[in-house]
């Protein structure tokens, strides 16, 4: 059986190899082995170091490579050229493996028999337009099944950029005048959006209706002649279940218009049956079964495991001050300076400290102040900083820039990453949750932070690091032992010495 093949190979590599001891190698090999063989796809949610170093991979190549069929391997780019330059041709030398290996956007050929790397851009593309580029029922591995949301809501986004009100104007040059008067409109109706740190406003009724009105001014003359995108614009200016939004350039008085699927599930649930499949990601759900992830993206049911991170070598040190106010009280800003400046005071030179800002003035006056107290060890948002340096960061940049940035020994979190609903995308999520009486906080909002926190934190499991984090919500709202579960393992400390950020050997808290 290929099961017992993939067992006795991978256990004999680890051994020659010295690779690094994660006791979950041979249990995911063998399910991904079992799920290729018998058609039922598997969901495997990998925390902790494991996932972020990327050793979970060998569990699922020697099945890839030892099954005699062709299959489908689907990751990012930087993991291929991973997967490419060292771990398949460790395994193939040492299996002495000849199984052909190809890279591209569509199948080779239908007498290929082999490995085919290829991004999730590319085959979600292939599914969300119905290219026809790879052909069903091949067993796939997906790899970063975190990013599916966000990737498959980007390739189902429909944008209307300055120059596709030009090409209108060259379709429909009699009608180049109404184009240009209605632009105008359209224009002074956003610009009437007051401003906000993220640059986009949604699209309300009034501007669905100048747009509405420039679709009946051109269907006299044919409004199938007009470029896709203003097709596809038109025909989902009426749905309730897309959200629209406009990207704002005021300085440039322009913009960009927008809509996309709030609801991912009607788009993927197709997908998932064409051929067995193993999701490979981390901070997918709370629970093994991944209910509320699955329901997401039209998962059915199929085999769900999930590792948690070692109990032992992946605890860290945690710091919860219970007494700040609350993030939406004036007090909040100095209390949290006052946090900060503790913390770096404590572990003056032991390194890199990362602290986590997402409020966007906020962050800008925070660097400010830090950079007039410590000077040029104090950077926001760059890879250029000291190796005792303070990085003053967003969440989207630190999960950008984290595996090309130093271990930190200190990771400082000023707020949970709730998306806000300042941002105007975020309120249009939530308003289509209300409208259909849906808990729009359990569904959207903290599933959301969760997932980002948990991916966040993996660096710093393993080492000596402290995590702060200076939001009091985890302490005092009925949420916070969720927050706590992500986590998890960790040994949890009140007060703050220069011997914490040396320590090496900690305690287990048991949740």
């Amino acid at each position: 059986m290929i099961e017992v093949d993939v067992h006795q190979q991978l256990r004999e590599f680890l051994r020659e190899q010295g690779e690094p001891h994660w006791s979950h190698h041979l249990t995911i090999a063998r399910l991904v082995a079992r799920t290729l063989q018998s058609q039922r796809s598997a969901l495997i949610q990998v925390g902790g170091v494991a996932m972020y170093q990327g050793r979970h991979r060998l569990s699922y190549l020697v099945p890839l490579l030892l099954l005699p069929k062709s299959v489908i391997l689907v990751a990012e780019e930087a993991v291929q050229h991973r997967l490419l330059r060292v771990e398949i041709p460790r395994l193939c030398e040492s299996m002495r493996i000849s199984k052909p290996i190809r890279t591209g956007d569509r199948w080779p050929s239908p007498e290929f028999q082999g490995v085919l790397l290829t991004t999730p851009t590319d085959w979600l593309a292939d599914h969300c337009h119905q290219s026809g580029r790879f052909p069903a029922a091949i067993p796939t591995v997906l790899d970063g099944a975190e990013a599916l949301e966000h990737l498959t809501r980007q390739q189902m986004t429909v944008s209307l950029i300055p120059q596709d009100w030009e090409a209108l104007m060259l379709t429909y040059p009699q009608q180049a005048e109404a184009i240009r008067d209605h632009r105008v409109r359209l224009t002074k109706a956003l610009f009437q959006h007051p401003p906000n740190p993220y640059g986009c406003a949604l699209i309300d009724q009034p501007e669905r209706e100048i747009l509405f009105q420039l679709g009946q001014v051109l269907q006299s003359w044919n409004l199938h002649l007009s470029p896709n995108n203003w097709q596809s614009f038109w025909q989902l200016l009426a749905r309730n279940d897309y959200l629209f939004w406009a990207e704002i350039d005021r300085e440039w008085g322009q913009f960009t218009l927008n809509t996309a699927p709030i609801d991912l599930s009607p788009v993927l649930s197709g997908l998932w049956s064409r051929q067995p499949l193993v999701l490979l990601g981390s901070g997918l759900d709370l629970e093994v079964n991944a209910s509320l992830y699955r329901k997401q993206i039209g998962l059915g049911d199929l085999t769900c495991l999930k590792f948690a991170p070692d109990r032992q070598q992946e605890v860290i040190q945690l710091y919860l001050p219970e007494q700040m106010p609350m993030p939406n009280t004036p007090e909040f800003q100095t209390a949290l300076l006052a946090q900060i400046r503790q913390l770096l005071s404590t572990s003056s030179g032991a390194g890199l400290t990362v602290l986590i800002v997402e409020d966007l003035p906020l962050r800008g006056q925070i660097g400010a102040i830090l950079a007039a107290e410590y000077g040029s060890r104090v950077q926001v948002e760059t890879l250029s900083v000291e190796g005792n340096g303070v990085l003053v960061t967003g969440w989207q940049f630190w999960q950008q820039s984290q595996q090309r940035l130093p271990f930190p020994h200190l990771l400082a979190i000023a707020t949970l990453p709730l998306p806000s609903p300042e941002d105007p995308r975020v309120a249009g999520r939530v308003a289509y949750h209300k409208r259909l009486r849906q808990d729009w906080f359990r569904l959207y909002l903290l599933p959301q932070a969760l997932s980002t926190l948990e991916r966040a934190i993996a660096p710093v499991r393993g080492t000596s690091a402290m995590v702060a984090i200076l939001d009091p919500r985890v302490v005092h709202r009925s949420y916070g032992e969720q927050v706590l579960s992500v986590l998890s393992p960790y040994v949890r400390i009140n007060y703050l010495s220069p011997h914490l950020f040396a320590a090496n050997e900690y305690l287990v808290q048991d949740l």
